[in-house]
């Protein structure tokens, strides 16, 4: 199956969850992520905003800034992305193709071993993950290759195997349920 139609595959899989089924298989993934050493041994977690259907990231930030954790979220400029750190994380509002980001420009994330929560649309057990086609990530850890990966996803997003491009980077751990 090409990218585009595993990308329209995926999205008609999620659309068709229910609020309390996407809510539900998001809590049972946080607490699975706060269980991994991964979670427990960082001190920093980028993460994201949930879009549309993705798992609920919202719960575990605010976890991780309870567990005493920096967290800074992505916010894009052009081709490129940044992490923003953020206390507060109602202080966000959509971009221009309706994703949630940062409000603020500043402070830049700057650990360069934060554990980031990577978001997809596919994944493989090999770490293998089709993503929204930006490549804002796959950008941003070939300029920044030492932090760890974690995507978290819905059983029905894991394939047994993905192809993938040269310059697609595959994540270190994903965690579906």
């Amino acid at each position: 199956m090409d990218k585009s139609a595993l990308r329209r595959e995926i999205r008609e899989k999620k659309k068709a969850m229910s609020l309390s089924e996407i809510e539900e298989r998001s809590a049972r993934l946080g607490e699975l992520f706060a269980q991994t050493d991964a979670y427990r041994q960082a001190k920093t977690l980028y993460g994201y905003m949930p879009y549309n259907q993705e798992v609920r990231t919202v719960p575990i930030l605010e976890r991780a800034i309870r567990d005493g954790k920096k967290v800074a979220v992505p916010k894009v400029y052009g081709d490129t992305m940044k992490f923003i750190y953020l206390d507060d994380l109602t202080q966000v509002a959509n971009s221009d193709m309706g994703i949630p980001e940062p409000v603020a420009d500043e402070p830049v994330a700057d650990d360069k071993t934060a554990l980031v929560l990577m978001p997809g649309l596919a994944f493989d057990e090999a770490g293998h993950r089709i993503g929204y086609g930006g490549g804002f990530y796959d950008k941003f850890l070939t300029a920044e290759p030492d932090h760890p990966t974690v995507a978290l996803c819905y059983d029905f997003q894991m394939y047994a195997h993905l192809d993938t491009e040269e310059f697609d980077i595959p994540v270190d751990m994903v965690i579906w349920a």
